[in-house]
């Protein structure tokens, strides 16, 4: 969304204007970037330790160990992109109590904050997006939209945009409220205590590998693949649906963050559950991980975009690098037509 225009002071005049009724406008205090140096510190630690915990998977831990890493970063990701993202920032879809359960509870073990402030600050960047109110505005560079933006102090624009998002509905929902209100206490028990304890508990594994392997390297793993969709899905892939904006398709960070790397289409349409077009489950697991439960009753409202205003949308600003719609699309070749294998087919031609 573009930033609302203001006049400019000048020096002319309006017709009905008189010097006395114009007022001088109040200048806003020059923003300084200030380095949070307990995070630098913090996230150092915690990216060095990881390194190490992938010394120690290749060297010492069990088998046992390291799939319980990858099931966790699996499992988290899913609070994250299923719930806080797709569920509660956009309510792209509707969840009963067990579902929402289980990723409140998955959000909390991928500590990326409560849920009600990331879906919070995730409005603030669909509604206020590449401006200095966006809280990883990807126009100040690759590093601040990856990690700075948890470096530095907040621009003053994200606090003041933050407060007129409306999260009445987040604030509505006892889970939340609840998850939120005891995060201090229930976040170290689950992001770091359990998933340590178990596997010396379970299988006998060190406590030293236990620590680093999957919950360390399993906990930065998953940060930093859900800060490239901020960063790489901002810098890096094609625009077939709004080629006026930063963010776009690529098919790495859409493999890696469970479905959410198709960022072009996203930005576009933010209401549809797929957060992409097609939906194909081998790049999006989240959407595979939502249509399962809605199988089973316990997701529903599941919403998506036409295929017609999808197709309006990209001849009207895409960068001509959508594909084929399907068949009879114009740009389908004579060759293609003849070599389709049908199956099924009607007994009487038409």
């Amino acid at each position: 969304m573009a930033p609302n225009i203001t006049r400019a002071p000048t020096e002319v005049f309006f017709e009905e204007e008189t010097v006395a009724e114009l007022q001088p406008i109040e200048k806003k205090p020059k923003y300084v970037s200030r380095i949070v140096w307990r995070n630098v510190v913090i996230f150092s630690y915690l990216h060095i330790a990881s390194l190490y915990g992938i010394y120690l998977a290749f060297t010492s831990a069990k088998w046992a160990t390291v799939i319980f890493a990858f099931f966790l970063y699996q499992m988290t990701g899913l609070g994250i992109t299923a719930g806080a993202h797709r569920l509660w920032a956009h309510r792209s879809y509707k969840a009963k109590w067990p579902l929402r359960l289980l990723l409140v509870i998955l959000n909390t073990i991928a500590f990326q904050d409560a849920a009600i402030d990331w879906a919070r600050d995730h409005r603030v960047h669909h509604k206020f997006s590449e401006t200095d109110a966006d809280p990883h505005n990807s126009n100040r560079g690759f590093f601040f939209a990856h990690v700075g933006w948890l470096l530095l102090r907040k621009h003053p624009d994200v606090k003041e945009k933050g407060k007129v998002i409306d999260i009445s509905d987040l604030k509505s929902d006892p889970m939340l409220v609840f998850q939120k209100k005891y995060y201090a206490l229930l976040m170290p028990l689950m992001c770091f205590i359990l998933p340590t304890v178990i596997p010396v508990v379970c299988w006998n594994e060190t406590w030293t590998n236990a620590y680093f392997i999957p919950t360390i390297l399993r906990y930065i793993f998953t940060l930093n693949v859900t800060w490239l969709v901020n960063s790489a899905a901002h810098f890096f892939g094609n625009k077939p649906y709004d080629k006026y904006i930063n963010p776009s398709q690529n098919k790495s960070v859409a493999i890696m963050a469970l479905g959410e790397g198709w960022h072009n289409y996203h930005h576009v349409f933010p209401w549809d559950y797929k957060t992409s077009e097609y939906g194909n489950y081998t790049f999006n697991i989240t959407t595979a991980f939502i249509d399962f439960f809605a199988k089973i009753g316990w997701a529903y409202d599941l919403k998506s975009t036409s295929e017609d205003m999808v197709k309006k949308r990209v001849e009207r600003t895409g960068d001509g690098s959508h594909d084929l719609w399907g068949w009879g699309d114009k740009d389908q070749t004579q060759e293609e037509r003849d070599q389709v294998m049908m199956t099924y087919s009607s007994a009487k031609n038409q």
